[in-house]
């Protein structure tokens, strides 16, 4: 791998992680009335999501859709086969509830995130339209309508989202 690949990487984390960073000030900046500090932050982060799709194109990482899709199931397969266990084993070691908790479900959701790109791959075109619900305590992710409470976190239907 050379330098420019492993740098592009590293920048596309670091914005991808700036995104998620700064889309939680902004709830947080919602949260205690500081309107503008949210746009502000939300602005910033729309920017980083500018910046990390560009390393991603200059890496050439996204291909065709079926393509996409397989290296979704990989990556999802590999994050609750191996990664979250590993986490989740390190967190109850050192009894870190709060990390243990959010590695754990997780780790659910990853399985069932690698099952809907699955089932998408095998369907691809003959895709139906469908609506998904993504539950904002723990993501899990559901077609169609949310059920009443979340099997992973025991959430109620009414914090589920839905996305277009």
């Amino acid at each position: 791998m050379s330098g420019t690949e492993n740098n592009l990487k590293e920048a596309f984390a670091g914005e991808s992680q700036a995104n998620r960073t700064y889309l939680a000030f902004a709830k947080q900046a919602d949260k205690e009335g500081y309107a503008q500090a949210a746009r502000l932050f939300r602005a910033a982060a729309e920017a980083e999501t500018v910046h990390a799709l560009a390393h991603l194109r200059a890496l050439g990482t996204v291909g065709k859709t079926a393509d996409n899709l397989k290296a979704a199931i990989a990556g999802e397969t590999h994050e609750f086969k191996k990664m979250y266990p590993a986490m989740i084993e390190v967190a109850k070691a050192e009894g870190a509830k709060a990390a243990e908790e959010s590695f754990s479900n997780a780790n659910a959701v990853e399985q069932v995130h690698a099952a809907l790109y699955q089932k998408a791959l095998d369907n691809l075109d003959k895709l139906p339209k469908v609506d998904y619900w993504v539950c904002s305590v723990c993501g899990n992710t559901f077609e169609n309508e949310p059920p009443d409470e979340c099997p992973i976190c025991g959430s109620k239907k009414k914090v589920f989202i839905k996305v277009d």
